[in-house]
């Protein structure tokens, strides 16, 4: 921890983000409307800063939320003598003061920029630096991927790869070339010299390369594989595409959670700006951002629906609608515990998804999202009870049903302009199988049976029109006065 105080510490916080950005105090005056004068003043604390300046720099440097939180504290009441947290011996190795990622899309290709401040802890000098870069344009879906990078593979000359450190450009050796998958040392030399990085020294390290959307995925993840001081991210997007970004952290000790800060975003000169930081991440955790276009383009149109109908919204947040085969396909079975990895992060996924569909529509019968609904051929669901409860299922099956069935109405996100009278049994016994391998057997009954039923018939691609007796068709949305409500259970089932 910092022995700094909170005036102190804000100051730090806005000179780092301007050395950050390669912004003088003059440059930074042109873009938050301050004088050159002011900021002079408020980094040699003779001004104290405004919350308004706060919050202009924090934009105006895409610091995703650092300079805000550095304002907030500087008004916090101040922590007891006791409380003080002991600071740290120096770090034994290497470690990243900051870590701050870009990624900018003009419609047809990423182009991704890592800069890693890198500070020497060691005791002896460090000449080269691992990367990777891989891609999936099929998260969730490996068969899908893999035979779309044996068709597409990745290459060297579409990566444009280009390095440097304290600005020297760098040499590199390959490590591993797969499809959608490169590794490489960086070489701390070029045809001019050797540039190590000394015990004791810090250096910004810096490497860029670009993608094709064709084989990009509308994913980027940041994993922490080395200590880690402050790692901010920034997305920048055509605002014309009308894009919408969400994020989700996974550490070794919980699944997908949504970020504890927010994303911050911006609209500058024709671009949508999204940005994000966090001090102090731990080790191993993967903070992981997925976006969607809402507008139509030209390589994914977007023709089958308006965000102005029921479906149209699911679409608009990344539902999979009918129509689609991943729907009509049955999914494919996780291999727990080996699997243990991609199950969380289907999941976290899968959360994510559901707090979308939470912000646009009201659920009071409870909500469930399956796997393909979000293009995920794996065999994952969970499901929001109206009490609040969250289960989650991994290769489900029903292996006995009980007490009767009875019909009431449904609905699905991946068709939501109707909603359709379904019979369902009144008890079902539910074989599934936890993260560890272990299988289980859960029984669930009423309302909670109705839903994790329909997440399991979507898990073995069927759809509830399949279900529905022969001659009863579903009805609009606009005629269904269901919304909002919870189940209702008469006492003896039809």
């Amino acid at each position: 921890m910092s022995e700094l105080g909170p005036a102190e510490e804000f100051v730090a916080e806005l000179k780092r983000w301007r050395d950050v950005r390669g912004l003088s105090q003059s440059a930074l005056s042109q873009l938050v409307g301050y004088t050159p004068s002011y900021i002079s003043k408020v980094e040699g604390q003779q001004q104290r800063p405004s919350r308004e300046f706060a919050a202009s720099a924090d934009e105006a440097l895409h610091a995703g939320g650092a300079i805000r939180r550095a304002y907030q504290a500087l008004h916090a009441k101040p922590r007891p003598e006791g409380r003080r947290m002991p600071t740290p011996d120096p770090p034994a190795s290497l470690t990243v003061e900051h870590e701050d990622t870009s990624l900018h899309y003009d419609g047809r290709v990423y182009r991704a920029t890592q800069r890693r401040r890198l500070f020497n802890g060691g005791s002896e000098p460090i000449t080269s630096y691992l990367i990777r870069i891989s891609v999936d344009r099929y998260p969730g879906d490996p068969e899908r991927s893999n035979a779309h990078y044996r068709e597409n593979p990745l290459t060297w000359e579409e990566i444009n790869l280009s390095a440097s450190v304290a600005g020297e450009p760098l040499k590199w050796r390959v490590q591993h070339d797969r499809d959608a998958f490169k590794e490489l040392w960086l070489l701390f030399e070029n045809e001019d010299g050797r540039y190590p990085l000394y015990p004791g020294e810090s250096a910004w390290l810096e490497y860029s390369y670009t993608v094709g959307s064709d084989k990009w995925g509308s994913w980027f993840q940041r994993a922490v594989r080395l200590p880690t001081q402050r790692l901010s991210v920034q997305l920048d997007f055509p605002a014309e595409l009308e894009p919408a970004v969400w994020g989700t952290e996974t550490t070794m000790t919980a699944t997908g959670n949504p970020f504890r800060n927010p994303i911050s975003s911006s609209t500058e000169g024709g671009r949508r700006v999204f940005s994000w930081s966090t001090d102090e991440p731990p080790l191993h955790a993967r903070y992981r951002l997925e976006w969607k276009f809402r507008a139509k383009t030209p390589q994914e149109p977007n023709l089958t629906s308006t965000a102005d109908t029921a479906s149209g919204r699911m679409q608009a947040i990344g539902i999979v609608q009918e129509g689609d085969p991943i729907l009509a396909t049955p999914a494919r079975l996780f291999a727990l515990p080996d699997e243990a990895e991609d199950a969380r992060r289907v999941v976290a996924e899968l959360n994510s998804a559901a707090d979308r569909a939470a912000g646009v529509h009201p659920f009071g019968k409870g909500m469930g999202i399956a796997a393909p609904q979000i293009g995920i051929n794996r065999a994952a669901a969970i499901i929001r009870t109206p009490e609040g409860e969250s289960i989650t299922l991994f290769n489900p099956r029903i292996i006995e049903e009980a007490g009767g069935f009875d019909e009431q109405y449904e609905g699905c996100l991946s068709f939501f302009d109707v909603r359709g009278m379904v019979p369902r049994p009144m008890s079902i016994h539910v074989e599934h199988t936890d993260i560890d391998g272990q299988q289980h057997i859960t029984i669930f009954e009423r309302g909670h049976a109705r839903l994790v039923a329909h997440e399991v018939d979507h898990l073995h691609g069927t759809l509830y029109r399949s279900k529905m007796r022969p001659g009863v068709e579903p009805i609009p949305v606009s005629e269904y006065r269901g919304t909002g409500q919870t189940w209702q259970y008469g006492k003896t089932p039809q």
